[in-house]
């Protein structure tokens, strides 16, 4: 499966405040796989569960998630580990269709990783990896995912978009280490300068890359819009915050990228 990461804000970076904003040629950009290009394929999930003879609507199923994201975030914030975390959210997602089942949770996190539930491309996310590659941009997906990724990408017809596709579960380094970031480069050929990592984590992709010497997007549609309690400030020309493809491909513009 990939590995859910949702937005997780710190005020204390680890990396030096620039003293000034250079101008750099961007010749590469990554971008996360999950909550990122894919997202949570809800009629999907609603077939496998039909498979096991449980009906579920993926309307409803879909009315259910942002409560089990923040159910999600509250496992997170109090240390619980992957599978729990997992678990969790599609409990969750579950309960919110009147599903109360954890041996049929327990059976969707094993069927994961080679059928992946995340399958929904995000809207614009690919297309846009598709014309900066067309520009002459080295383009690829950098995730934190289980070794399956590429086989993924392929199945739903979006690998062809990327130079390389890194999966952690391949290369076994993860984000936000700095050695998955380094490993990236030598891939594309290119310089830390010269890069941009797109992701939904705070934490897994932007401070990874950022202490790595790229320049990052913070990706997602439940980042809060700005002036609101919930979209944390950020004091980095080295970032940008997105909440959809035409503000990532807007940042890119004020990077002098498209």
């Amino acid at each position: 499966m990939l590995a859910l990461r949702r937005p997780a804000f710190s005020a204390v970076y680890p990396w030096p405040r620039p003293l000034a904003v250079q101008r750099h040629i961007t010749r590469a950009v990554t971008f996360d796989a999950g909550q990122t290009l894919i997202d949570l394929d809800l009629d999907f999930l609603a077939a496998r569960l039909g498979e096991r003879g449980v009906h579920a609507d993926p309307a409803v199923l879909g009315l259910a998630t942002p409560a089990a994201w923040t159910h999600y975030d509250q496992l997170v914030e109090s240390g619980a580990d992957h599978i729990t975390g997992w678990k969790g959210f599609i409990g969750r997602v579950l309960e919110g269709g009147g599903i109360r089942d954890a041996a049929l949770v327990d059976w969707l996190y094993t069927e994961n990783r080679p059928r992946n539930l995340w399958r929904r491309p995000i809207a614009g996310m690919v297309e846009l990896a598709r014309e900066l590659r067309g520009r002459g941009v080295r383009v690829a997906v950098l995730s934190n995912s289980e070794g399956m990724l590429e086989e993924l990408l392929v199945e739903i017809g979006l690998a062809e978009a990327f130079d390389t596709i890194i999966d952690s579960g391949r290369v076994k380094l993860e984000k936000p280490g700095r050695e998955i970031f380094d490993h990236t480069l030598a891939a594309l050929g290119v310089h830390a300068a010269d890069a941009v990592h797109i992701g939904d984590s705070f934490n897994a992709d932007i401070v990874g890359a950022r202490g790595a010497g790229w320049r990052a997007i913070w990706f997602g549609r439940r980042i809060a819009p700005p002036g609101t309690a919930g979209r944390p400030p950020i004091d980095d020309p080295g970032v940008a915050i997105a909440r959809d493809a035409g503000e990532v491909r807007a940042a890119l513009r004020r990077w002098n990228v498209t």
